[in-house]
C-alpha cells in the first residue's frame, strides 16, 4: 500500500511549462498525497463560521450565488445550504406564465417550506446517523467525486465539460447521484476547476459528520444599534410628508447594501417594509415588487442586517450618514409643499412614480437621485438580476453618462410638464404579466408622443431664455460630486458603472434628465421581475430602446443642428426604417441650434472635452493610459503605475480589430514586478465591441463589426465576472503586447493562452484567484465583493 502511495505521488508530480508565444518559466506543482493521519481533524469540533464558511466562500460561493447559482444552490448563507437545490429554472426566456418566486430569506422561511417548493437537500435533513444509505449527502458526494478523477493540469478542458450560461443543468437529487456519477464521472465539485485541498475536504467532511451545525450570528454592536434607531425613527414619523418620503426612499433603496459611515466596517443592511414598528421583532412584508400593496394599514420601514457573503455582482453600496440625513430632511421635509393624502397601491398608479410622488417637488427627487447617481445606475446593472442580456442588449459596449443640471427649469414648468404626461410615461410594469407583443405598438406610439411633447417643452424653455443648450446646462456635481460623470461598460450580459470618464472618447454618450433617470430605475430595478414571462422581458427590452434613445437625443441637442443626423446615422448604421419609426426618424431638436461654441469639426469629442473641463475632477483624475481629457494627464497618477509599464499598456490600447478576438469581454492582467521589493500590479482589459446599431433583440453577431473593436485598459479592477486571468512578468510585458497584436489565427491564439493565461486547469488556479480577490478587497474596501467564476472561459 505504501509503495502504491509513493507511485501515485510520483505520477502526480507535474511541471507546467509556459512559453512558446511569451516568456518561459517553470512552476512545480505537487498534488497533496493522502498520508494516514495527516492533519487529522477527527474528534475536534468544527466551527462553521471559522473553518467551513471561508472554504465555501473561496471555492463554492464564487459560482453558487444570486439567481444564476447552478441548480439554485445558493451558498452565500447557511440558509442556502439548508434550502438545498432545485431542478426549476430561474432564467427561462420561453416561459409564458410567471415562475414561482424562490428568493432566499423571502419566499419561504423553513426547510419544510422549501421542500414544498421543490427544493431537495444537499445536506442531510435527517438527524446524524439516520440517513438512508441509498441517499448520500450531496455536498460530500460531489466533493468526493472530484477526487475520484484525475483533473488535467494544463490546456483546455475537454468538450465533456459544458460552460455555456444557457446550458441544460444536471441537478441530481440524492437518490439520483449514482446515475449522475456514472454518466458524468468528471463533474465533481468545484465544477471545471481544480478540487479542494485535502485539508479543506477533510474539514468539510468532519463538519458534515458532526451534524453540519451552524452558529447563530452576532447582533449589531451598541453603536450600530443607535444609528439604526436614528434612521428608523426618521423613516417612521407619523406625518404624511414623512410617510410619503419614506415610501419614496424605500422604493429606491430597497435593493442596495446600506452601511453607516460612523459604525464598524463590513456591516451592511437592506431597507425593508415591516408589519412591526421599530423596537419590535421585524416581520418583513414580502411582495414580488417593492411598490405592490403591502396588505397592512400601516407600513414600517426597518433596516435588516445583511447576513449573506458579499459577492461583487450584487453588491452596490449606499452610505447612511449625518450629512445624508440632513440633505434628505432639507429636500423632502423642509421643502415648502404639502401632502394632502397618501397615494394608494393600485397597479396603474403604483407603477408610475410620476403619479405616486407628484406631491414631492421634482427638484427634491432629482437632487436625491443625482447625489448618488452611480448607485442608481448600478441598480439596473447589479440589482434585480445577475444576467441581463435582454436589457443590456440595448446599450453600446462603452459610453459616457452626464446629467442635465437640476437648475434647468425642473422646479417650475418641468413639474407641470411631468404631471401632464404622467400617463404617457407609464412603464410596462403597469400592464403586469398581461402585456404581449401587441403592446409594443402602443409603447411605440406613447414613446413618440412623449418625445414630441418633450421637444416642444424644451424648445419653449430655450426660446424663453433665448439661447441653446451648452455645457453649462450639464450638472457639474457642485464641483466636487464624482457622480456627475459616469462610464458604463457592457460585458455582453453583465455591465459595470464607474465614476469618471474612463477610456478614449466613446462612440455614444447619454445626457440623463430626471424623467429618464426615474424611468430607468422603475423599468429595470423596481419594476423588473426575473421570474416574469417572456412578454415581460421582451417589453422591458423594447422600453429600454426608448430610454436609450431619449438619453442619446438629449446628447444630440448639444451638437450643431446640421450635424445631428450624420452623428445619429453612425450610431444606427444599416438599420431598416420599417423596424422602428423612432430609430429611423428620431426627434433630436433638429430646429433648435446648440449654444455650444465649437472650434473644430470633431464636435462630439470637443463637447465631451468641454464637459470634462467644466466638471474638473468630478470627471475623473484623468486617463493616462487610454487617452487624456486633461492637460496634466501625462504626469497625473503615474505614481500608481510602475516604471516600464505605462508605455506597453498604451501600446496595448492601440491594438484594434481582429487580434482582439483573442481576448474575452473582461480579463484581469497581473504584472509581476521586476523588483522583488515592489508589489505586483493589476489592470483590467476590456474589449469594446463595435455594434453597428442596437436595432434587434437577438443575433448580435450580425450587428457586430469586429474590425472596429477597441481595447480599454483600466488600472485596478473593473467588472464582477472575469473571463480570464493573465500573468506576465513586467520585463515580458512588451512581448505580451506584441504577441497579442500578432494573434490572427487559432494556432496563434492557442499559443498566446498557453504562454500567459491562468487556465481552469492551472494547478495553482486557486492561488491566483485568491490573490485577485484579496487585492480587490484592498483596493475597493467596502465596495468590494467576491468575483464570480460562472463566466470564466475555457480557452
Amino acid at each position: 500500500m505504501r509503495m502504491m502511495q509513493c507511485a501515485v505521488a510520483l505520477l502526480l508530480l507535474v511541471v507546467v511549462k509556459q512559453g512558446r508565444c511569451g516568456n518561459e518559466f517553470e512552476q512545480s506543482y505537487r498534488i497533496e498525497t493522502e498520508e494516514p493521519g495527516a492533519h487529522d481533524v477527527a474528534g475536534r469540533p468544527i466551527s462553521f463560521e471559522q473553518q467551513i464558511k471561508p472554504i465555501l466562500e473561496q471555492r463554492c460561493v464564487v459560482c453558487h450565488s444570486c439567481y444564476d447559482a447552478p441548480c439554485q444552490l445558493k451558498l452565500t448563507a447557511p440558509e442556502g445550504l439548508a434550502r438545498g437545490a432545485s431542478k426549476a429554472k430561474v432564467y427561462d426566456g420561453e416561459r409564458l406564465t410567471p415562475a414561482v418566486h424562490t428568493r432566499l430569506f423571502m419566499d419561504a422561511q423553513t426547510t419544510e417550506q422549501w421542500r414544498q417548493l421543490g427544493f431537495f437537500p444537499v445536506l442531510n435533513d435527517a438527524p446524524v446517523g439516520s440517513q438512508a444509505p441509498d441517499k448520500p449527502n450531496l455536498l460530500a458526494a460531489m466533493l468526493a467525486l472530484k477526487r475520484e478523477q484525475l483533473f488535467p493540469v494544463s490546456g483546455k478542458l475537454p468538450d465533456s465539460f459544458k460552460f455555456e450560461l444557457d446550458r441544460d443543468l444536471e441537478c441530481p437529487k440524492p437518490e439520483e447521484f449514482d446515475a449522475f456519477r456514472a454518466q458524468h464521472p468528471d463533474w465533481g465539485m468545484p465544477y471545471g476547476f481544480p478540487g479542494l485541498s485535502g485539508q479543506q475536504r477533510r474539514l468539510v467532511n468532519a463538519w458534515i459528520e458532526q451534524g453540519a451545525k451552524m452558529e447563530s450570528r452576532p447582533e449589531p454592536d451598541a453603536q450600530t444599534q443607535r444609528l439604526i434607531a436614528v434612521w428608523e425613527d426618521f423613516l417612521n414619523q407619523p406625518g404624511l410628508k414623512h410617510r410619503l418620503t419614506a415610501r419614496y426612499l424605500y422604493e429606491h433603496l430597497f435593493l442596495g447594501h446600506l452601511y453607516f459611515e460612523q459604525a464598524a466596517a463590513n456591516r451592511f443592511f437592506t431597507l425593508v417594509r415591516s408589519k412591526t414598528a421599530p423596537g419590535e421583532a421585524l416581520q418583513e412584508i414580502v411582495t414580488d415588487l417593492p411598490y405592490q400593496n403591502p396588505g397592512v394599514e400601516r407600513v414600517y420601514y426597518r433596516l435588516k442586517p445583511v447576513t449573506e457573503t458579499i459577492v461583487d455582482k450584487t453588491h452596490f453600496v449606499y452610505a447612511l450618514s449625518d450629512s445624508r440625513l440632513e440633505k434628505i430632511r432639507r429636500w423632502f421635509i423642509d421643502a415648502p409643499y404639502t401632502v394632502d393624502a397618501l397615494p394608494g397601491y393600485a397597479e396603474k398608479r403604483a407603477t408610475n412614480p410620476f403619479l405616486t410622488y407628484a406631491a414631492i417637488p421634482v427638484d427634491a427627487r432629482y437632487r436625491f437621485l443625482l447625489d448618488e447617481a452611480a448607485y442608481f445606475i448600478a441598480g439596473f446593472i447589479k440589482g434585480p438580476v445577475c444576467r441581463g442580456q435582454i436589457a443590456l442588449n440595448a446599450i453600446q459596449d462603452r459610453f459616457w453618462v452626464m446629467f442635465v443640471s437640476p437648475d434647468f427649469d425642473y422646479s417650475g414648468r418641468g413639474s407641470q410638464f411631468l404631471a401632464n404626461h404622467s400617463e404617457i410615461l407609464s412603464l410596462p410594469a403597469a400592464e403586469g404579466e398581461n402585456i404581449s407583443s401587441l403592446g409594443w405598438y402602443d409603447y411605440d406610439t406613447l414613446a413618440q408622443q412623449y418625445l414630441q411633447d418633450k421637444e416642444n417643452f424644451v424648445a419653449a424653455v430655450l426660446q424663453a431664455r433665448q439661447r441653446g443648450l451648452d455645457e453649462t446646462d450639464i450638472w457639474d456635481g457642485d464641483r466636487s460630486n464624482r457622480n456627475a460623470a459616469l462610464t458604463v461598460f457592457r460585458h455582453f450580459d453583465s455591465a459595470t458603472v464607474v465614476k469618471g470618464f474612463v477610456g478614449s472618447v466613446p462612440k455614444t454618450a447619454w445626457v440623463i434628465d430626471y424623467p429618464l433617470l426615474e424611468r430607468l430605475h422603475y423599468l429595470l430595478v423596481a419594476g423588473f421581475d426575473v421570474y416574469g414571462t417572456l412578454w415581460h422581458q421582451l417589453a422591458t427590452r423594447k422600453y429600454m430602446d426608448y430610454l436609450r434613445m431619449d438619453g442619446e437625443n438629449n446628447f444630440l441637442r448639444f451638437m450643431p443642428a446640421r450635424q445631428r443626423e450624420a452623428i445619429h446615422a453612425i450610431w444606427y448604421a444599416g438599420i431598416l426604417p420599417e423596424m422602428s419609426k423612432l430609430m429611423a426618424q428620431p426627434l433630436f431638436g433638429i430646429q433648435q441650434e446648440s449654444g455650444v461654441k465649437y472650434r473644430s469639426q470633431g464636435h462630439q469629442a470637443e463637447f465631451l472635452h468641454k464637459v470634462a473641463r467644466r466638471l474638473d475632477r468630478a470627471a475623473g483624475a484623468g486617463d493616462a493610459i487610454n487617452g487624456c481629457l486633461f492637460a496634466d494627464c501625462s504626469t497625473h497618477r503615474l505614481q500608481d503605475i510602475a516604471p516600464g509599464v505605462l508605455q506597453p499598456l498604451r501600446q496595448l490600447t492601440a491594438i484594434s480589430g481582429t487580434p482582439l478576438q483573442t481576448l474575452p469581454e473582461t480579463a484581469f492582467l497581473r504584472i509581476k514586478a521586476d523588483d522583488e521589493g515592489q508589489d505586483d500590479s493589476v489592470f483590467t482589459l476590456l474589449v469594446d465591441r463595435d455594434l453597428k446599431n442596437l436595432s434587434t433583440l437577438f443575433v448580435e453577431d450580425l450587428r457586430h463589426n469586429p474590425k472596429r473593436d477597441k481595447l480599454t485598459v483600466v488600472s485596478g479592477f473593473l467588472g464582477s465576472y472575469p473571463n480570464v486571468f493573465f500573468y506576465v512578468a513586467q520585463r515580458d510585458l512588451p512581448k505580451f503586447v506584441a504577441d497579442l497584436a500578432a494573434c490572427n489565427s487559432d494556432r496563434q491564439r492557442e499559443a498566446f493562452y498557453a504562454a500567459y493565461a491562468i487556465r481552469r486547469t492551472h494547478p495553482h488556479f486557486w492561488a491566483y484567484f485568491d490573490w485577485f480577490n484579496q487585492r480587490y478587497q484592498r483596493q475597493a474596501g467596502l465596495e468590494a465583493g467576491l468575483f464570480d467564476l460562472n463566466r470564466y472561459d475555457n480557452r
